[in-house]
């Protein structure tokens, strides 16, 4: 069950709040319609029910509020806007990756996928999905981890009349099981043939909270409601000077002796029951239902479908519109008329992040085309420097003319970096139901996880590669190892892999994938000049020495040799591209975490 309380949107400068001191309930088994037209306030009111944007209110999802869940996309399921997936990925990589978001088992992508009617698609990318198929889409997303509550923002918009009937079929289904569902529509025969409640919006206001039946019979189409003891011939003379007269009158006989006539007013049926002689017990005008069309049945225990009659208890001379103000709904609560305010929810990431992030990055080909072009570059640039030249050994099998910044390798481990992060806000797969890409230790840990193995497998796989097309083109005399492979080597991947945490740094920081890409490449052209010039300038004392007096100060014995790899990482901080590389890779750290902090304070 869902209880929404004093939904109050924060107001926008000179304009009044979108939503207004909205409160209504959305019962387990029951389907419940938000109505309003384009504006009223549908979205703002769901996005302050989910905790997505600031305002006052409280929504208890079965007591609860949702900041106190400790797994909330298993107790609700949302579905806003279209699925936010790489266009590249596959429907079933889309959702096996969403398992370990929400920490379910990988066979439940299979069987959303059955459900949903997506097993013959399961291959297809997403950016070839139609619209149709993409709301399938993403109704399996939000019933992926079994939820209890589906929140949908205009799930059939734009939908064909087929696929509209399918999903009110699965919303139906998943409230017969007992499940409450709320959806969004600006539809009014929709609202009135699916669901079981209608709440309708108006500028952001509450206005009518009926039962469906009420609200097809009360709130739609306008009619003229007759009662009379010849209402059957009535009825046969209004349908004939209609058809006389060239107009269009629906004329709907109803239980008893009462008309409903559609298209026509007071005076005109009052005039012609005047004429032919027949006498009126009651003439009025009424706000009625859609007409003669019935609708779909439901199976919902005493309750008509609506437009097929009246329901059960009510006088049909009087409809009854439900209105609750915020006021008394709070005071039944024992809550102040003032509702609490809404903070924007922390955003927990994926349950298991290492998992999520290892099928994010490899359900797409991105990552493996980016590779392919590092070391075909990387191989072509060896081959062109041995063929010139005067370039030493190390930098020709790290294929890094003097001219560039950064080899080939480097660059593309940066720009695989700057992808973990880029590519999240490009495509918030995680923001569906937590309003952006969650900034959590775990998924920062496990991104720079990953990235330093991908990074790692392209320094090796770069420098093997150079050595094989130096061996094939060249012969032996250029495919030796250096004397000091060991601090060459760890300055080889400390390069790599410092460039591709980099780049998922700056691309969590800024958001984009660009400006992690050009934090990488600010390194080697801003901050190794500084770093240069601090080094190399007039100084009273050098650090000569301090490899020695740094095994001094550890007296214990480092087991298979660690000393030395102890000295090769100080060679290789000691060193202007290291040493900058260590102080960019601090100051993007730092950035990070205090926008994690200032995220979490606000």
């Amino acid at each position: 069950m869902i209880q929404a309380i004093g939904l109050t949107s924060n107001p926008r400068k000179e304009h009044p709040p979108a939503v207004d001191d909205v409160s209504f309930d959305a019962h387990a088994g029951r389907v419940t319609a938000l109505l309003g037209a384009q504006g009223a306030g549908k979205t703002t009111a769901l996005k302050l029910m989910l905790e997505l944007q600031q305002g006052r209110g409280i929504t208890y999802f079965r007591g609860r509020p949702l900041h106190r869940i400790a797994h909330p996309s298993r107790e609700v399921g949302v579905l806003m806007g279209d699925v936010p997936g790489h266009p590249a990925r596959t429907v079933r990589g889309q959702l096996r990756m969403l398992c370990a978001a929400v920490g379910v088992p990988v066979r439940r992508a299979d069987e959303v996928l059955e459900a949903v009617g997506l097993v013959s698609l399961r291959d297809e990318r997403l950016g070839t999905l139609s619209r149709g198929m993409d709301r399938r889409l993403g109704l399996a997303s939000a019933l992926l981890s079994d939820p209890h509550t589906l929140v949908l923002d205009e799930p059939a918009a734009e939908l064909s009349a087929r696929e509209t009937r399918w999903l009110h079929g699965i919303l139906r289904a998943h409230a017969a099981q007992g499940g409450t569902v709320l959806f969004t529509t600006d539809d009014p025969k929709e609202a009135a043939r699916t669901a079981d409640r209608v709440v309708t919006l108006e500028q952001g206001r509450l206005v009518a909270d009926q039962e469906a039946a009420d609200f097809a019979r009360t709130r739609l189409r306008p009619r003229v409601v007759v009662r009379s003891p010849h209402a059957a011939r009535l009825g046969v003379l209004l349908a004939k000077e209609a058809r006389t007269a060239q107009r269009s009158v629906e004329v709907v006989r109803e239980e008893g002796n009462r008309l409903s006539v559609y298209g026509s007013t007071c005076a005109e049926v009052g005039e012609a029951a005047f004429r032919n002689g027949i006498l009126v017990h009651q003439l009025a005008d009424e706000t009625g239902d859609m007409g003669p069309a019935p609708a779909p049945p439901r199976e919902t225990a005493g309750q008509s479908p609506a437009g097929e009659g009246e329901q059960p208890g009510n006088d049909p001379d009087e409809p009854r519109v439900e209105e609750r103000p915020a006021t008394g709904t709070l005071a039944a609560n024992g809550l102040s008329p003032l509702p609490p305010p809404i903070a924007v929810r922390h955003a927990p990431g994926p349950l298991r992040p290492l998992r999520y992030e290892l099928r994010r990055s490899a359900g797409v080909g991105t990552g493996y085309l980016t590779a392919a072009v590092v070391l075909v570059t990387s191989a072509l640039l060896s081959v062109l420097l041995a063929r010139i030249g005067h370039t030493p050994q190390a930098h020709l099998l790290a294929a890094w003319p003097q001219e560039l910044p950064l080899p080939p390798a480097a660059l593309g481990a940066g720009l695989l970096g700057a992808l973990a992060f880029g590519e999240e806000f490009r495509h918030p797969a995680l923001a569906a139901d937590r309003g952006t890409v969650p900034r959590r230790l775990g998924l920062l840990t496990a991104k720079l996880l990953v990235a330093s193995v991908t990074a790692l497998l392209l320094a090796v796989l770069t420098v093997g590669c150079d050595l094989e097309m130096l061996y094939l083109v060249y012969g032996r005399e250029l495919a030796g190892v250096p004397a000091d492979w060991l601090s060459l080597g760890a300055s080889w991947i400390g390069l790599v892999v410092g460039c591709a945490w980099a780049g998922v740094l700056a691309a969590g920081i800024f958001r984009s994938t660009a400006a992690g890409l050009a934090a990488v490449l600010a390194v080697p052209i801003v901050v190794v000049p500084l770093v240069q010039k601090v080094l190399l300038g007039p100084s009273v004392r050098s650090a000569a020495g301090f490899s020695e007096r740094l095994r001094e100060l550890v007296l214990v014995q480092w087991p298979f040799g660690g000393g030395r790899y102890l000295a090769a990482a100080v060679e290789v901080l000691a060193q202007p591209v290291g040493g900058a590389l260590t102080l960019s890779l601090t100051a993007l750290l730092c950035a990070y975490l205090l926008t994690t902090l200032r995220s979490r304070v606000r």
